[in-house]
Order: structure tokens, then C-alpha cells, then sequence
């Protein structure tokens, strides 16, 4: 019999815990969990994070890191933005003469500068990017296939460790767990 993982990227042994399983679906249940982990949100384009900074000090003088988390914060988690986009992107505005860096306690605070506030203030009336349809739309996708995965890998890690009557108890739960997601669509 062959692996159904084989050639997607998923490896695993056979057999062992989990028998009568297809070869390999608990190793490949972590790996896109891995996966999934690994993802930091949508990609967004340079002016978006542009106008999220812009918009971020606008509100108070902030580091580089205390930009990102703001913006994961405020996107519910669809979006984080990467130090390679964040930092370059000050500097611009710096370069601009939008912020101004100050040194303190070994991190540059950001914050605008009068151009700069005059930019933002010339922004505020546009939704800010995190706000953006795409963006919560991706927060909210993102929520329900990681719930899955989460609930995927206890039930293989029942599958794993668990003794006869525990698969059997997580066998309902999961069934239970179906018919109740399946209700949620039947009441409209």
C-alpha cells in the first residue's frame, strides 16, 4: 500500500500508535501544524505598512517593535508585519523628514514630525490598513482552519497515547463535535 502523504511533504512511519490510521497522518497532522504556525498573517504591500506607521505615531511616538505588535494587535493576528518591511520603512520616513528617531535606553522612539503629522492628518480620514476588508477577513478565515488543526492534533495525540476506551470517548466527542458545526449552518 502507498503512502497518500507521499510527495506532498509529508513524511512518517507506518503502524505503531495510531494503526489502522493511513501511514503517516500523525506526523503529517504536526507537520501542517508547522506549517500553519510558521504563517505570519497576509502579505501586505509597502504602502500599507507605510500608512499603518504613519498612522501608529500619529496616535503616540512608538519603537519598531511596539509598530508591530500594534498592528498584530489591531488586526486580531491576520496581519504582522515583518522587521524587514518595518524598520526600512522608518528609515524612509525618516529620510522624508515624516518621524524623527530619539535615542532612548538603547531603542530609537519614533515619533511625526509637523510634515509628518500633516500627512497623517491628511490620512485619517481613510481607513487605517489593519482595518482593511482583506485584512479581517483573513483574521477571521485564519481562526477556524487553526481551531481544526488544534483539534486534529489532540485527537491524534488520543490516537497516540490513549488506551482503547479513550479512542472511543474521543471517537464521540469528535462525532458530537460534527453534528454541532453542521447545526451551526442549518439554523440560518
Amino acid at each position: 500500500m502507498s503512502n497518500p502523504f507521499a510527495g506532498d511533504g509529508f513524511t512518517g512511519r507506518r503502524g505503531g500508535a495510531g494503526e489502522g490510521w493511513p501511514g503517516g497522518v500523525w506526523e503529517a497532522i504536526e507537520q501542517l501544524r508547522g506549517q500553519f504556525d510558521r504563517k505570519v498573517g497576509m502579505r501586505m504591500g509597502r504602502g500599507d505598512v507605510r500608512a499603518a506607521v504613519l498612522a501608529l505615531l500619529a496616535e503616540k511616538p512608538m519603537h519598531g517593535y511596539q509598530i508591530i505588535h500594534e498592528i498584530e494587535e489591531r488586526s486580531d493576528g491576520a496581519w504582522k508585519p515583518s522587521p524587514g518591511s518595518v524598520y526600512p520603512t522608518l528609515q524612509l520616513l525618516a529620510d522624508e523628514g515624516f518621524i524623527a528617531a530619539e535615542e532612548s535606553n538603547g531603542r530609537k522612539t519614533y515619533s511625526l514630525t509637523d510634515e509628518g503629522r500633516r500627512v497623517a492628518d491628511a490620512a485619517a480620514d481613510n481607513a487605517a490598513p489593519w482595518e482593511a476588508q482583506g485584512v479581517r477577513d483573513s483574521g477571521r478565515a485564519s481562526a477556524l482552519p487553526k481551531a481544526g488543526i488544534e483539534l486534529a492534533q489532540a485527537a491524534a495525540q488520543v490516537g497516540r497515547s490513549g488506551n482503547p476506551e479513550h479512542v472511543k470517548q474521543a471517537v464521540a466527542v469528535l462525532d458530537e463535535a460534527r453534528r454541532k458545526l453542521y447545526s451551526i449552518l442549518a439554523q440560518d
